[in-house]
């Protein structure tokens, strides 16, 4: 068609109205190509796969040893602020089998980078009072993953220890003694959807409980069973699933308590910037799991641009929200199950 328009009255006229329209249709590409670039606002950083735990519902298994050097943690981490990070939460693995490395990361992001907020997730088991007393001060949560109060369950799951509970309740001392938020973070599977929890909960009194839906990702957890007994790496999540009905009357049991943020699978898929141990971004959500090449390597938007992140979904679950130990801790307002939920922490 446009062979057609310039072979037949052509005019030096004709060239320039469509040199100008050209020229439109870039400038307006260019403006919405470049809003379109991504702010990494809140990171995940998965700095080791490493653990001391056998959690059968895992999404981010212990494939590699790889742990990468301050120096590079460092270069990656300053990266990221000027990219606009404002928010890191350190996680694993668990990251407390490297007290001294996790301690020089919240440092260096608390003291150098001053981020707003720096977060830890644990399953708490290595967690002691020294090494809070020591780093509090550079850390605004401290996140514990609890699946039940039953130990029975927890050992079904794979994060039985016997004193769970009594752990529990210490670290939320330490974190109210040092003013650190106190965050709990409970998967929902087949063997504890069940369970009343609320007792607990109110006695435990964390800042933030973030319930889970059990997530299955193509490439972590979906190992065959037969390959899982062959290596105590691998996972497989499938036996440990639910539906949705499932999940929502865990939540309908549960959701009265201030504390209570759920997350269904609809909007923990893609809706979390994850930052693996060779500091590549990674795409949990739909299909086999992605991975960008190394932000070392090519920079935070260029790997960025290599994932998918639904941002509509980060800030659906309220993926920004009053992170920093200096804010009230009775600012938050109370969730419901589903979608809506306004002020979910991040995991």
């Amino acid at each position: 068609m446009l062979q057609n328009i310039i072979s037949s009255n052509w005019t030096p006229a004709n060239a320039v109205a469509w040199t100008i329209f050209i020229i439109g249709l870039l400038l307006v590409y260019g403006k919405r190509h470049k809003g379109k670039s991504i702010t990494p606002v809140s990171v995940n950083y998965h700095f080791t796969r490493q653990c001391n735990k056998k959690c059968a519902f895992c999404f981010h298994t212990e494939k590699s040893s790889h742990v990468a050097s301050d120096a590079e943690m460092k270069r990656g981490l300053r990266l990221l602020k000027e990219a606009g990070m404002r928010k890191i939460n350190f996680a694993g693995g668990e990251p407390f089998l490297y007290p001294p490395k996790l301690a020089m990361l919240c440092r260096f992001c608390k003291e150098e980078l001053e981020l707003e907020s720096v977060s830890i997730i644990t399953n708490g088991t290595k967690v002691t009072k020294d090494w809070i007393e020591e780093n509090g001060r550079f850390i605004d949560v401290l996140g514990v993953s609890c699946d039940s109060f039953n130990e029975e369950t927890n050992d079904a799951i794979g994060r039985g220890t016997g004193n769970n509970v009594i752990q529990l309740f210490k670290i939320r001392d330490w974190c109210r003694e040092l003013g650190i938020k106190f965050k709990l973070n409970t998967v929902i599977c087949t063997h504890n959807w069940e369970e009343d929890m609320v007792d607990t909960i109110q006695q435990l009194d964390p800042f933030r409980w973030k319930v889970f839906q059990v997530l299955f990702v193509e490439g972590e957890n979906d190992a065959e069973d037969e390959d899982v007994y062959l290596s105590k790496r691998k996972r497989n999540a499938r036996k440990l699933l639910i539906s949705d009905d499932q999940f929502k009357t865990f939540c309908n049991k549960h959701r009265h308590l201030k504390s209570f943020v759920s997350e269904p699978n609809s909007l923990m898929a893609s809706s979390y910037l994850i930052l693996d141990e060779y500091l590549c971004f990674l795409d949990k959500g739909a299909g086999v799991e992605k991975q960008s090449r190394s932000i070392l390597e090519v920079g935070v938007h260029r790997a960025l641009s290599e994932i998918h992140w639904d941002e509509k979904a980060f800030k659906q679950r309220g993926g920004l929200y009053e992170w920093s130990k200096d804010v009230a801790e009775n600012a938050s307002e109370t969730e419901s199950c589903g979608p809506s939920d306004k002020k979910s922490l991040e995991w």
